[in-house]
């Protein structure tokens, strides 16, 4: 029953990595990659000497960073009060609803926000109808408050699909625990300190690995829907900025160079998450 999905990763990952050859060459639609100049490093000395690859760089990173610092918590939080609640119609209703964003596409949710933040939009409008001065304006037009925008809309869109690992964790913590603690005394905010959470420490380091691994990356949808030429200077990151030059522009082997680097880099930060992450599993790794 696996043979499939072998089948699947070998046609479209596998065999694809024979393209980063292109890197390495000075690569046009004209060309195949075998005949294709060779130009060694030429491509990656570009990039180093790129203002615009950097500026990405710097917006991926503070994006990645605000995304990890409070866009990791909130799963885990959301996790334990959900868990905490009786069973019944209300707890349904709490966990369908924070998982819903998840199901609509960034293009749904990007429309929204775009509606929402305009200048006559519902942001505008909740301010200005609780007393607060405000000075109506376009926020997604406003540069500076572009990473706040992406990184609050991502938590809205993943917070309730990622609380799923940890609920399902906790549901294998056994019920004699809670009820040993209980008739020792223990609070509900000390079964969770001494129980809850130490009985999430494997889920909890896996995520933060693979979150630090992923620092490099970014939401492509998030950012093609949102970005616009007023806020491109905080919104570009390094996936668009990739998909600009290699798809939009044509520049193959520029964008590939771009692509492979961020990768080395990813491989690394995995590497050292993991060595971080095995001081939280008693020395061992999850991997």
């Amino acid at each position: 029953m696996i043979w499939p999905g072998i089948i699947f990763m070998i046609i479209f990952n596998f065999i694809p990595m024979y393209g980063i050859i292109i890197a390495f060459r000075h690569y046009t639609v004209m060309d195949t990659m075998q005949t294709a100049e060779w130009v060694g490093l030429e491509n990656f000395r570009i990039i180093l000497q790129d203002r615009f690859f950097w500026e990405s760089v710097t917006n991926t990173l503070a994006i990645s960073f605000m995304k990890l610092g409070i866009g990791f918590v909130i799963p885990i939080i959301l996790a334990i009060m959900i868990y905490e609640l009786r069973e019944g119609m209300f707890k349904k209703i709490v966990q369908t609803i924070s998982y819903m964003p998840h199901f609509l596409s960034w293009v749904v949710l990007g429309g929204m926000l775009i509606s929402w933040l305009s200048t006559n939009g519902l942001l505008n409008t909740i301010l200005s109808g609780l007393g607060f001065n405000i000075q109506f304006q376009n926020y997604l037009l406003n540069t500076d408050a572009y990473w706040w925008i992406a990184v609050l809309s991502d938590i809205w869109k993943s917070a309730g699909w990622g609380t799923i690992l940890y609920l399902a964790t906790m549901a294998k913590i056994p019920a004699s625990h809670f009820e040993a603690a209980e008739i020792d005394g223990a609070s509900r905010l000390q079964q969770i300190t001494h129980i809850t959470l130490p009985m999430l420490k494997g889920i909890i380091s896996l995520n933060l690995m693979l979150n630090i691994s992923g620092l490099f990356g970014s939401n492509l949808d998030q950012t093609l829907v949102l970005m616009n030429p007023q806020n491109r200077t905080n919104a570009e990151v390094i996936n668009s900025y990739v998909f600009r030059m290699g798809i939009a522009q044509g520049d193959f082997s520029y964008a590939t160079a771009v692509g492979l680097g961020v990768s080395i880099i990813s491989v690394i930060l995995l590497l050292i998450s993991n060595k971080m992450t095995k001081k939280l599993n008693d020395n061992s790794s999850i991997l």
